[in-house]
């Protein structure tokens, strides 16, 4: 008798999300971690975007594919109502040269005047333009909270840009996985600003370095989109290459119907497709992080970088525990004006800022207006709060959330950076102590000599209102 062997199809090694959207990308192999990969996006700004375009220019090179890419005014813009342009010195040459090399190469700008105008990673996701799968890539930081969507979005330089825009490439240096997964469920007054914060002050501010992280579990599925974008954006607090989440229905239903979104039959051949962007289950990363969602709190930084954070109803660390060297530990503490073991709740504030890519969505500010309602800024607070698009503005307008923050004593400005960091225009007076929604409180990031504590807007609102850091009551 004769025996045949059964077919069995290939062995498929199972493969991580970064894998897949790396893999698809591939233009060339270069070396055994470097390859040559294909930019689906390029955004820029004003700021770092227009020396990449007149750096093509004066180049003789053009941009490969003007639909491709977009460009916004929202780095250095002036808030204030009634705006022209900006109020930081210098800043018109950089909206001229942007204006310019836009209409030149062909590339949509979203200007101070655009209806659709705002942050650069808050307009992307709401105009559908980063979309799952998508290689995505502007001179900016942040970029990275774009990988809420399940694209691989990251930061890259001018040089880098200029490349981008000539060739729909980049060369890069394949990164390591990691994969931090939230388990169990946050308590109600815990936000995607604390997880973060929490990740940051256990793991430090280089815990990411030289990794492509993929934010999984429970918590982080039970996230919102909105939610879900503030989790990315702080992938590069963690020294990340990138943050990423992996695609579901919520995605797919967020997405559905916005202005650059796949329309009709290609909509459904998409949705298809973007099914498959999860990592495999056996899939291997190089470093697994698990955080019990359950036991956070919420949280506030007490010196000079998001490492160091601790629950609103902690003390500022010893230098032991603090996870800082001696000499930058006496450096944060001189500049934050905060002595070890002085608890952070009750500490005065100067000033209160909601805004920022981080933290400027319709979600943050509904959340934080709930908390004012009804109550008035406390005397000597100076409080702000600036949207992250025009089209959440107006969201928020029709829902009277601007009523909710004007009526509680809060500045209602234009969309913008703003006062995320300082580019030499308006600002808080030099030593202003500052709670705010941001990302980042270096030294001198909001201004000369500014003492930033960054939180999210709930506390941000709720220290506003009883005029020192205090968490939001729930």
């Amino acid at each position: 008798m004769r025996w045949r062997r059964k077919w069995r199809p290939p062995l498929v090694e199972p493969r991580t999300l970064f894998a897949k959207l790396w893999q698809a990308h591939v233009v060339a192999r270069l070396g055994e971690r470097e390859d040559l990969i294909a930019i689906d996006r390029v955004f820029l700004h004003e700021r770092t975007g227009s020396v990449a375009l007149k750096s093509l220019t004066a180049a003789g090179r053009i941009v490969r594919d003007p639909a491709r890419v977009f460009a916004v005014t929202d780095h250095i813009v002036d808030t204030r109502p009634g705006r022209t342009g900006t109020l930081v010195p210098g800043g018109d040459a950089f909206l001229t040269a942007t204006r310019e090399e836009t209409r030149a190469a062909g590339i949509r700008l979203f200007d101070v005047d655009d209806p659709d105008q705002g942050i650069v990673h808050v307009i992307s996701p709401e105009l559908g333009i980063v979309l799952p799968g998508l290689t995505l890539v502007c001179p900016d930081s942040h970029t990275c909270t774009q990988g809420a969507l399940g694209a691989l979005a990251w930061g890259i330089g001018s040089t880098e840009a200029e490349h981008a825009l000539a060739t729909s490439t980049l060369r890069l240096t394949r990164p390591k996985t990691m994969r931090v997964s939230f388990i169990g469920t946050t308590s109600p007054d815990v936000t995607p600003k604390d997880m973060m914060l929490a990740l940051i002050a256990a793991y430090g501010a280089g815990g990411g370095r030289g990794h492509a992280i993929e934010f999984a579990g429970s918590a982080v599925e039970a996230l919102d989109v909105e939610g879900r974008l503030t989790l990315c954006n702080m992938a590069t607090e963690f020294a990340a290459m990138t943050g990423f989440v992996a695609p579901d229905a919520k995605v797919f239903d967020y997405l559905k119907g916005r202005r650059y979104a796949p329309r009709g039959a290609l909509w459904d051949r998409a949705v298809a497709a973007w099914r498959d962007l999860h990592s495999d289950d056996g899939a291997v990363f190089d470093q697994e992080i698990t955080i019990d969602a359950a036991a956070l709190r919420p949280m506030v930084s007490w010196g000079t970088s998001p490492q160091s954070s601790v629950p609103v109803t902690g003390r500022v660390p010893e230098q032991a525990a603090s996870g800082l060297p001696p000499d930058s530990y006496a450096r944060a503490i001189d500049y934050i004006g905060l002595a070890p073991s002085h608890p952070i709740a009750g500490t005065p504030i100067d000033a209160a800022f909601i805004g920022s890519c981080t933290n400027s969505r319709l979600s943050d500010l509904r959340r934080a207006a709930d908390i004012v309602k009804g109550k008035r800024v406390a005397a000597g607070v100076q409080a702000i709060v600036v949207p992250g698009s025009m089209a959440v503005r107006r969201a928020a307008e029709a829902e009277g959330i601007d009523r909710m923050f004007t009526q509680a004593g809060f500045e209602w400005r234009l969309s913008g950076c703003a006062l995320c960091f300082y580019a030499g225009g308006p600002g808080f007076p030099p030593g202003t102590r500052v709670i705010s929604s941001t990302n980042r409180n270096f030294e001198g990031r909001q201004g000369p000599n500014l003492r930033t504590h960054i939180a999210s807007p709930e506390t941000v609102a709720a220290s506003a209102i009883a005029g020192h850091i205090a968490a939001a009551a729930r």
